[in-house]
């Protein structure tokens, strides 16, 4: 045992590596020196076949040495379980952190999954597969208990990655590193498992304290459980790319664009029409864009899937739709209906029917006049109301609309009801993506669905028949 390998050691066993972990994931240890694998092998192989395993390199001297000088070395298996390549973690500060050995003969680094060999069967047995970025993550979910556990060898996922998968399991959690480089990776795997038409969930690490937390970090410093409830109620990607695009400034239609735009991609991927379609309700939903405008944006997305495809920034940048805007100047005008369009505002089933809109605190505005026995004074509302809002009402009242008819009023007012049943559809599918991933049950047989979950799918189909209602 060497100085340099006893440092080696005591670094893994302070990242939680005792020496059975150690034994059991193959770990071994790359000396400084740059020569000791290169003699070992030269006294029984061949130069070019040296060259050719991706161990050694050959310096412009045309003297060889090793690729893998003073780092962690991780065995990297094919699904058979054999070893078919390297990755050496650097022990000190050595640029770059990571090394995988290159392509070679044996091994194409998009055709592998690191640790398959050994979660293959618990992929198959829990029908689902957790997919982690780096190699300590993966050695650490696994002595989690997790056996389920892949990481794709320090690359961005590829094709031939995701076709290997999908022959044990059609449904990923993919928990990547919570940095800036872990979302692109989230997102570039998001992209490429959609249009395989994975089932696909995203779990995102809380932070402990200020540092923002890997799976290696999380599990040694809260625990396995901790980690598995979290992993169980994972969201199902489009939740999490819509929080993705929440970030941005939806105060404004060029915002608004910019999550279009960031969302496009992963829409167009979705391989399935009727899920596309629910996307639409889903993301006009959250992101407060006029559905029309946004259903034939996924329409063009559709046809052209790998194409970009922009939606214009004025359409999506109107702060109120027709039905509102003409409901509100009703509220002020119609003396012989008034009340009775405020109370079919605030009342019935479906609860205040303008909840969530645009023009919301100028429907609760006027109503609450309305409920006063007066008719609302535009000037004396607008006092009551945010800068923004007070300038859409007076925009939308000093406009020259028709004589209002209780006829109109009913067709504006059947808009909002639907929008309403959309908003409660769209709250519904968030709630039955959300509920916790189950594992098949012995056998591969599939266990029966939860109670929630019959009640949330029964909902849901109420809520499509009564969407079928209302008129296109």
């Amino acid at each position: 045992s060497t100085a340099e390998g006893r440092a080696a050691h005591a670094y893994l066993e302070d990242r939680g590596l005792d020496r059975e972990a150690i034994a059991q994931f193959g770990l071994g240890y790359a000396p400084s020196s740059g020569e000791a694998l290169c003699r070992h092998l030269s006294q029984k192989h061949p130069d070019q076949l040296l060259e050719l395993s991706g161990l050694v390199s050959r310096d412009p001297g045309g003297r060889l040495y090793d690729r893998f000088r003073r780092r962690i070395m991780f065995p990297i298996a094919s699904e058979s379980g054999k070893v078919v390549a390297f990755g050496g973690r650097a022990v000190g500060d050595d640029l770059p952190k990571y090394m995988n050995s290159p392509e070679t003969p044996i091994y194409s680094k998009s055709n592998v999954l690191y640790h398959l060999d050994r979660a293959k069967e618990a992929i198959r047995q829990q029908d689902f597969a957790v997919l982690v970025e780096g190699y300590m993550d993966t050695i650490t979910v696994a002595r989690a208990g997790l056996g389920n556990v892949l990481a794709s060898c320090g690359t961005s996922l590829a094709e031939g990655q995701v076709k290997l998968l999908s022959r044990f399991t059609r449904r990923v959690v993919v928990n990547y590193d919570p940095d800036t480089a872990g979302q692109a990776a989230t997102e570039r795997s998001l992209a490429i498992l959609l249009e395989h038409g994975l089932d696909v969930r995203v779990l995102a690490l809380p932070p402990i304290g200020e540092k923002r937390a890997d799976p290696d970090l999380f599990i040694r410093e809260q625990g396995a459980e901790a980690y598995r409830k979290l992993l169980e109620a994972a969201p199902a990607y489009l939740n999490y790319l819509i929080a993705r695009a929440q970030q941005m400034d939806l105060t404004t239609g060029e915002g608004k664009l910019s999550a279009m735009n960031f969302l496009m991609p992963y829409v167009q991927r979705v391989p399935n029409r009727l899920l596309r379609s629910e996307w639409a309700t889903r993301i006009a939903q959250e992101l407060r864009v006029d559905e029309p405008v946004l259903r034939e944006t996924l329409r063009r997305a559709a046809a052209d899937r790998r194409g970009e495809v922009k939606a214009k920034p004025e359409l999506m940048a109107r702060a109120a739709k027709p039905a509102e805007r003409r409901l509100v100047q009703m509220l002020v005008e119609a003396d012989g209906f008034r009340d009775k369009l405020a109370r079919e505002l605030r009342g019935g089933e479906l609860g205040e029917l303008y909840k969530g809109l645009e023009t919301e605190r100028v429907f609760a505005a006027l109503v609450a006049a309305c409920e006063l026995g007066e008719r609302p004074d535009p000037a004396a509302v607008a006092k009551t109301l945010p800068d923004n809002d007070r300038r859409l009402l007076f925009e939308i009242v000093f406009e020259l609309p028709a004589e209002p008819t209780w006829n109109e009023a009913e067709s504006c007012l059947a808009v909002l009801r639907r929008r309403r049943v959309e908003a409660e559809l769209a709250a519904v599918q968030k709630q039955i993506e959300a509920q916790p991933v189950a594992a098949a049950a012995p056998g591969g047989t599939v266990r029966p669905a939860s109670e929630e979950l019959r009640r949330l799918l029964q909902h849901k189909h109420e809520l499509h028949r009564r969407l079928a209602e209302f008129p296109e």
